[in-house]
């Protein structure tokens, strides 16, 4: 098990590059990118930190790092104005006057597990172990999650309307192409083929022609995925990956473009195979 990072956004009360000798033995702190870009820090600066915006009884820290933060959907646009201290730093940091050390209250601590899927046992553990003490996975716990699963199925919504409507539009662009062919299919009729025959032939463009359409989607999805990426990232300062094509997304694609190409192909054609074939090829 280990303790994740405690982060706290603090007021940097002053900012000022000094001998490395004299920031030798302050306690070190991580900075977040958008912090050292709009403050102009840089890695052995010494600041100082308090928890008030006066900035009231400050205490000088280093900057060992700058550090990326890990992108949250729920903050995107705003700036991750942040640093992360060492717990007994963060501990004097905040410790209120008169509070002897180690007495102070803690609301809440993350454990990360070796094994994530013991985390129902270790937390029902922990449980029956510490009264007093609850704990619950991270994970579909918090109120955001819930809110990813509200526009995860908005998502699953839309693209079900997308895929319906694509398919209508599919099914009446295919009966205008077949029916340019009429004459065609009306020869081949009366020179012996069956119906059963000419249909597999159309069921086979059919796949052929979403297989195309499906490869050709794909190619325009990957190579639009570094641009999109790259611009909203640039436009919102984050990590935050906007989209991505995965191999079960591509299967996924694949699997749909071909059974709905094939099937509008030949509801399209379905009604035409079986006419006579004089009637189809009169002029």
């Amino acid at each position: 098990m280990r303790l994740f990072p405690f982060v706290l956004a603090c007021l940097v009360a002053l900012t000022a590059s000094f001998p490395s000798a004299q920031t030798a033995g302050l306690p070190s702190i991580l900075v977040s990118r958008q912090l050292a870009e709009d403050e102009g820090l840089a890695v052995g600066d010494r600041v100082e930190l308090s928890t008030t915006p006066q900035g009231d009884s400050p205490q000088p820290f280093r900057i060992a790092g700058i550090y990326e933060p890990t992108p949250n959907p729920l903050r995107l646009g705003v700036a991750q104005h942040a640093v992360r201290l060492h717990l007994p730093d963060l501990l004097a940091l905040t410790r209120a006057a008169g509070t002897p050390a180690g007495t102070e209250h803690v609301e809440s601590i993350n454990i990360a597990l070796v094994d994530p899927a013991a985390a129902r046992e270790f937390a029902a553990e922990v449980n029956a172990r510490t009264p007093g003490v609850f704990a619950r996975r991270a994970v579909g716990a918090a109120g955001a999650t819930t809110t990813f699963v509200v526009l995860e199925r908005f998502h699953y919504a839309i693209a079900a309307v997308t895929i319906i409507a694509a398919t209508v539009f599919l099914l009446a662009l295919t009966i205008m192409l077949v029916d340019e062919r009429r004459e065609a299919v009306g020869v081949l009729r009366l020179i012996g083929l069956p119906a059963r025959r000419i249909l597999a032939q159309v069921l086979l463009e059919g796949v052929l022609i979403a297989g195309i359409g499906a490869l050709f989607g794909l190619v325009l999805a990957l190579g639009a995925e570094v641009p999109i990426n790259r611009f909203f990232q640039w436009r919102y300062d984050t990590a935050l990956t906007f989209v991505r094509v995965t191999p079960r997304v591509a299967a996924l694609s694949v699997a749909i473009a071909l059974p709905l190409g094939a099937a509008a192909t030949v509801a399209a054609s379905w009604v035409l195979l079986w006419r006579g074939g004089l009637r189809l090829a009169r002029r």
